[in-house]
């Protein structure tokens, strides 16, 4: 059993269905945490490496109820020595999950979550991983999918979002209006919410990565963990998971968890140097992170602050940059909301002997529009005889 407590004023709720923030905080202050008795919690360091996430049911706030939860999670935790200068360096490659994104650790909560509440609607707003892998995750139940998402949604989530026979609304506007445009028509029609930050048990599911790199590394702590960050959520589910495995004896120290945004779309990192909270327009081609609204600003802060990590922000010439030099040197595409990671590795000043993990959230098929892919000659089978004929000569 767990209860959910607001991330500001502490009030603690039990669990019901539409029960998504705190009554008197608001849906941006008010944010709800899940609390489980942990006092009652013994795990021991017996985890499968490659399971998927419902391993850790103990510490999840659903119960598995589809064919597909076997298959979310236990993505593969990929070891480089001497890459980048570094002595070790680890890669979550979450881009190999069902949707080829780190966004099913949530949505698969999110569909059991909604069954458990006998819901037969469940909506989304997002950039596009959100929508697209829930959209996939929710094609088999008899739960109807809408989707909202910005127009300029890249190509390679909009045909996932149209294969799984989704409801979609592509809208002329920003991620953030369209987020609270879906709240306005989704809730009003007793939908669920797929949506982050407002629903409190999506952090439940992202926090699951922490837990596999943890046990993927043998039980040993990274030094440091990079994730790109929009909204807020993946940040706070990483720095929850790290908490909750240090706090229930499972790792002796914390990872120092490094948030890393884009310079053009950085408004998480500015509150969290000290601004007060505010909403600004973003631009950037990592589009999975163009959030100038981030809903989840006070939980990912708190946390943040608690972990004693920090934030930083990298151009979006460096991303473009990193996307390539990352699969030119590793074999792992990404998109560039994952790309971010390399970006601000390479930006920071780490000793080199530390141990380094990079959070790849998605994977580069998804959006290609910012890779340069150069006019390639095509040859006749004559002409390719003909020029190995002279290089060998």
């Amino acid at each position: 059993m767990h209860k959910l407590r607001c991330i500001t004023c502490e009030k603690v709720y039990d669990p019901q269905k539409g029960r998504y923030t705190c009554d008197d905080c608001g849906p941006l202050l008010g944010t709800l945490e899940v609390l489980y008795d942990y006092e009652s919690i013994k795990l021991e360091k017996n985890f499968k490496k490659k399971a998927s996430m419902f391993q850790f049911a103990e510490l999840l706030p659903v119960s598995s109820h589809t064919p597909l939860d076997d298959f979310i999670g236990g993505t593969p935790l990929m070891t480089f020595d001497h890459v980048f200068g570094y002595d070790k360096l680890m890669i979550k490659n979450d881009g190999m999950n069902l949707s080829a994104s780190y966004k099913d650790r949530a949505s698969i909560i999110a569909v059991n979550r909604a069954i458990e509440e006998g819901n037969d609607h469940i909506f989304c707003a997002s950039t596009g991983n959100a929508a697209s892998s829930l959209a996939l995750l929710n094609a088999h139940t008899p739960i109807k999918t809408t989707i909202f998402v910005p127009s300029t949604i890249p190509s390679g989530k909009l045909a996932q979002l149209m294969v799984a026979g989704a409801h979609i609304f592509p809208i002329q506007a920003s991620y953030d209006e369209v987020f609270d445009l879906s709240l306005e028509i989704g809730l009003k029609n007793g939908w669920y919410t797929r949506n982050s930050a407002i629903n409190p048990y999506l952090l439940e599911g992202k926090k699951t990565g922490a837990f596999e790199i943890i046990v993927q590394n043998n039980y040993e702590s990274p030094d440091y963990v990079f994730v790109g960050v929009g909204d807020g959520t993946i940040i706070s589910g990483l720095c929850k998971g790290f908490k909750e495995f240090y706090d229930l004896g499972l790792i002796d120290n914390l990872p120092k968890v490094i948030g890393v945004q884009a310079e053009n779309a950085s408004t998480l990192k500015k509150v969290f140097e000290g601004h007060d909270l505010f909403v600004e327009d973003v631009q950037t081609i990592a589009d999975s992170i163009s959030v100038g609204n981030p809903r989840d600003v006070v939980k990912a802060c708190k946390y943040l602050k608690e972990n004693g990590g920090y934030f930083m922000s990298v151009t979006d010439e460096e991303i473009v940059k990193s996307i390539e030099l990352l699969a030119s040197t590793t074999g792992i595409f990404s998109e560039p909301a994952g790309a971010v990671t390399l970006a601000g590795l390479l930006k920071s000043d780490i000793p080199k002997d530390k141990s380094i993990c990079l959070v790849i959230t998605g994977n580069g098929l998804k959006d290609t529009s910012n890779i340069k892919i150069t006019e390639v000659k095509s040859y006749t089978k004559e002409e390719v005889y003909e020029y190995f004929r002279k290089e060998h000569s």
